[in-house]
C-alpha cells in the first residue's frame, strides 16, 4: 500500500525548528482559527485573514489583521506575500451543503489558496481536511492515512478534492502540503451533554488540534502528509500512527475522562493493547 505522506529531502522526517516563522491563518474569525490566534501568538508572527472587516474584532491584538476573500486571487498573493506557511482554515463547514456553496469556497477556495501560496513563495500549506473525507467507512473500521479516500457526503468530496490538490502541488509544484483530517472540533463543554456518546471516537479538542498544527509548521523535512487531528480518546475512529511519528504529536486529552458520566470507567487504564505490554505478557518474556 502506498504511503500517505513524502519526505521533502534528507534526514529525520520528524525534524523541526525552533526559529519564529511568519504564519497566515484563512478564517482566522472561526472557532478553530480565533483559537489558534490566541494561543499561537507568542510562537509565530501571524497574519490573520478574515472575509470582512466585522470579522476582525475577534482576533485583533493577535497579530495583523488582513481582509480578502478566497474568490480574489489576485488580492490572495499579496495577503501570503513574505509568508512561511499558510493555515488554510476558511471553509464552508456544512456537511449537508449542496453543490454550489461548496464549489465555491471549498472548491474555488481551496485552487484559489494554493496557487496563491505557491505563487508568493510561502514553503507550506497546511490544509484543514476533515474527518468527512473518509466518513463513508462503516464504524468498525479504524480508518488509516494510507487507505483510500471515502467521503460520505459532498462535503467530504470537496475535503478530498483539497487532499489531492494538495498533493499534487507539493509533488509537482514544490509546495509542501500537509492535509489534517479534523475530526469533531468542539468545547470541552460539549462532553458533558447529552448525545455526545455518538462522538467520543472522533473528539478533538481546541488545544490537541493546535498542538498538531504547531507541529506540522515547524516540520522541516515533510513535503506532503496526511495527518488525523483527533485527541487521545480511548476508542479512535482513525489511527494517528502517523501523526504521532513522523511530527511528534502527542494529544493530551481523553473524551472518555472529560465526560463525567464515562470518567468512572477508566477506560484508559480498562481497555489495553493486546502486547508485552498489557497485562497477558506474552510467553517469550521466560526466555528472555
Amino acid at each position: 500500500m502506498g504511503h500517505s505522506f513524502s519526505g521533502a529531502g534528507p534526514g529525520s522526517l520528524g525534524k523541526s525548528t525552533e526559529q519564529r516563522r511568519r504564519v497566515l491563518v484563512t478564517g482566522a474569525a472561526g472557532r478553530i482559527g480565533s483559537y489558534f490566534a490566541e494561543h499561537s501568538a507568542d510562537r509565530y508572527e501571524l497574519r490573520l485573514m478574515v472575509q470582512n472587516d466585522g470579522q476582525a474584532d475577534s482576533v485583533r491584538g493577535h497579530g495583523e489583521v488582513v481582509t480578502a476573500d478566497l474568490a480574489d486571487l489576485p488580492a490572495l498573493k499579496r495577503a501570503f506575500a513574505g509568508i512561511d506557511t499558510v493555515l488554510h482554515l476558511a471553509a464552508n463547514p456544512d456537511a449537508s451543503a449542496t453543490w454550489k456553496p461548496l464549489l465555491e469556497t471549498n472548491i474555488i477556495g481551496t485552487y484559489n489558496a494554493m496557487v496563491a501560496a505557491k505563487a508568493a513563495g510561502c514553503r507550506r500549506l497546511i490544509f484543514a481536511s476533515s474527518i468527512h473525507a473518509v466518513s463513508g467507512y462503516k464504524r468498525e473500521v479504524q480508518v488509516k492515512t494510507s487507505e483510500p479516500p471515502n467521503p460520505g457526503d459532498l462535503y467530504g468530496v470537496t475535503k478530498v478534492f483539497g487532499e489531492a490538490l494538495g498533493r499534487y502541488m507539493a509533488e509537482q509544484e514544490g509546495l509542501s502540503v500537509i492535509a489534517i483530517r479534523i475530526g469533531g472540533f468542539q468545547p470541552l463543554e460539549r462532553t458533558r451533554e447529552e448525545g455526545s456518546l455518538g462522538m467520543c471516537d472522533a473528539w478533538v479538542t481546541d488545544r490537541d488540534l493546535t498542538q498538531l498544527f504547531h507541529k506540522c509548521i515547524d516540520n522541516e523535512n515533510l513535503r506532503f502528509a496526511i495527518f488525523h487531528g483527533l485527541s487521545n480518546n480511548a476508542f479512535l475512529r482513525l489511527d494517528l500512527s502517523d501523526a504521532r511519528e513522523l511530527v511528534g504529536y502527542a494529544p493530551q486529552d481523553d473524551v472518555f475522562a472529560l465526560n463525567p458520566k464515562l470518567a468512572p470507567l477508566d477506560m484508559a487504564l480498562k481497555v489495553y493493547n493486546h502486547s508485552v505490554s498489557g497485562p497477558d505478557r506474552s510467553g517469550l518474556r521466560d526466555d528472555l
